[in-house]
């Protein structure tokens, strides 16, 4: 079990730690609910160490990250990132990332947990020009700083005018006392805010800076399950659970990420089931009557045939309702579409709904 440098920080903020994509990470500290509101409310800090970082440099940089990508690297500029996910050669999905252009021959790819060694594998594995590729996943920490006040907190810790950073751009810059460090204004939660990429040995002064600086503002630490929570309640996907090797970017909805305008791995057939219309289809749903859905329960008709399984779910903390995501046969999935979540034995009602679940 690996430890990310800000171990000691969570054990002396009382932590729950737990077992997660092969590191000793925080769950919670206060309880889901109360560090979920933090994060739409005020502002909160996670610490995402464990996700990966690969750079990748050279004239044919973005000809590789073309290829194993779906959606088009060509439109960015430095300082802009990008969503997208890597198609495996089957229909299915290695992963999803975030996609940064440092300049015309060097990018940053931050992965999932989970997932580094896969992805590093299969990267190397089209890496046939020459591309310099660079694991730094273990020289780095990242911390997410999330919610509306985010900006004002940390605003004193950089010359960046972190409130005109527009979504998905990200600077390389003073922060916390140390320079070159990457400001991101990208997250997971749907309330804005940042992600600080930080050599692990400065990541315990960093992190003690940003409490500092955010003090006033309430801010708090905030865990995984929290992280959880707030993503789900935008419909953000989460990889091993609604998207992964057996789903297709069509599937889940990612058609905005699949650019048909380039070559890459999949893409005719992702071309051709396009074409041909998809039999199932990730939707989102809230529960009419009262009940928690989990990943995994089995999604039913009226007549209580099973027509899919449920992927995320929880008691949402800001609607207090049960909602979900889950995949559905093509003719369940229009909107207000009734479907039922076998929970303990009884199908209870729900309808499918238009992300986000959350509306601000």
């Amino acid at each position: 079990m690996k430890n990310t440098a800000l171990l000691q920080k969570h054990l002396d903020a009382n932590a729950k730690m737990v077992p997660f994509a092969g590191y000793n990470m925080p769950v919670q500290y206060e309880g889901v609910n109360v560090e979920h509101e933090t994060v739409r409310k005020a502002v909160g800090v996670f610490d995402v160490s464990h996700m990966g970082e690969f750079f990748l440099r050279g004239p044919k940089a973005l000809d590789l990250i073309q290829r194993v990508t779906t959606n088009d690297a060509s439109v960015l500029f430095d300082g802009k990132a990008q969503y997208s996910c890597m198609p495996n050669g089957k229909g299915g999905i290695v992963d999803d990332l975030i996609i940064y252009r440092i300049s015309q021959e060097e990018y940053l790819l931050v992965v999932n947990a989970s997932n580094i060694e896969k992805d590093w594998k299969w990267i190397v594995s089209h890496n046939t020009e020459g591309v310099e590729m660079e694991n730094a996943s273990d020289r780095y920490s990242l911390l997410a700083i999330q919610g509306p006040k985010a900006a004002e907190a940390m605003q004193s810790l950089t010359l960046v005018n972190l409130s005109e950073m527009p979504y998905y751009t990200f600077v390389r810059g003073d922060f916390a006392g140390f320079s070159d460090i990457y400001i991101s204004a990208t997250g997971y939660t749907g309330s804005g805010g940042f992600e600080i990429y930080v050599p692990n040995e400065a990541a315990p002064q960093v992190w003690d800076a940003v409490f500092a600086a955010g003090a006033s503002f309430g801010i708090k630490p905030i865990g995984l399950a929290a992280r959880d929570t707030l993503r789900l309640e935008m419909g953000f996907c989460l990889y091993g659970n609604d998207i992964d090797d057996t789903t297709s970017p069509l599937e889940a909805g990612l058609g905005w990420i699949t650019k048909f305008t380039k070559d890459f791995v999949d893409a005719d057939a992702l071309k051709a089931q396009k074409e041909q219309g998809i039999t199932r289809k990730l939707v989102a749903f809230e529960l009419v009557e009262r009940g928690i859905p989990r990943h995994d329960y089995p999604i039913l008709d009226s007549n209580g045939t099973e027509i899919g399984k449920v992927t995320s779910g929880t008691m949402s903390p800001s609607m207090k309702i049960g909602i979900g995501l889950g995949y559905v046969t093509k003719e369940h999935a229009a909107l207000e579409s009734p479907i039922f979540i076998a929970i303990r034995d009884k199908g209870i009602e729900a309808k499918v709904v238009k992300l986000p679940f959350y509306k601000k």
